[in-house]
């Protein structure tokens, strides 16, 4: 009995997630909205009320793909940075990650975030919340980064830590917009590392790291 049991839960876990990585990959092109179960089961060939039965509503399915967009970028963006050293070589670090996580298609419509944020912007409700909380976490690292920076020297003074966390969140999602747009994955991140070094290097003191000096540019891969 407990054998059977394990295997049942074992296949729902294994549908589950095989449902969340073909939803967030259409999300990512064609927003949440795009989301349903009977495209879902039609796609992976699971039975609809099998697909219901773990999400139970397109709202329910719409936070669960938020959730595990969150997860990919965590992997993709936030894990290894927080290995790195405090300061500006996490920051620096952050920035590449995110470069690459929509250079190379992580989604196949670059940022997950950046295409359903822009959905559901202005629309109240549970998915906007879930989106704002994810919004305020990658904005938050990115501050306290550049604040941790800014105590440890490695950033002039006068920095303000907010507004860079701003303006290099610009850069990053400017990139993913006109690569999309383009359909050039090489000229916008190029444009937007150069961007971020440049600022960079204005706000680090003389004798402050320069983790960015010497690297690879972003395309290079």
């Amino acid at each position: 009995m407990t054998t059977r049991t394990d295997g049942r839960l074992q296949r729902g876990d294994q549908t589950r997630r095989a449902v969340l990585d073909r939803a967030v990959d259409i999300a990512s092109v064609e927003g949440l909205e795009g989301l349903s179960l009977g495209r879902l089961s039609k796609e992976l060939r699971i039975s609809k009320s099998g697909v219901f039965a773990h999400f139970g509503s397109k709202e329910e399915l719409q936070l669960a793909a938020v959730e595990a967009g969150r997860a990919v970028f965590v992997r993709h963006v936030v894990r290894g940075a927080l290995r790195t050293r405090p300061g500006v070589e996490r920051l620096w670090r952050l920035c590449e990650d995110w470069l690459a996580y929509s250079r190379d298609r992580v989604f196949s419509g670059g940022c997950f975030f950046y295409t359903v944020t822009a959905e559901f912007e202005s629309r109240p409700g549970r998915v906007r919340d879930a989106l704002v909380e994810t919004h305020r976490e990658w904005r938050d690292l990115l501050t306290r980064t550049a604040e941790d920076a800014r105590q440890l020297g490695e950033l002039v003074p006068g920095a303000d830590p907010a507004l860079l966390a701003f303006e290099l969140r610009a850069f990053l999602d400017t990139a993913n917009a006109v690569s999309l747009l383009e359909d050039d994955r090489d000229a916008p991140y190029a444009m937007a590392r150069t961007a971020v070094t440049a600022r960079l290097d204005a706000l680090a003191p003389p004798d402050s790291p320069r983790p960015w000096a010497g690297r690879p540019s972003a395309e290079a891969g």
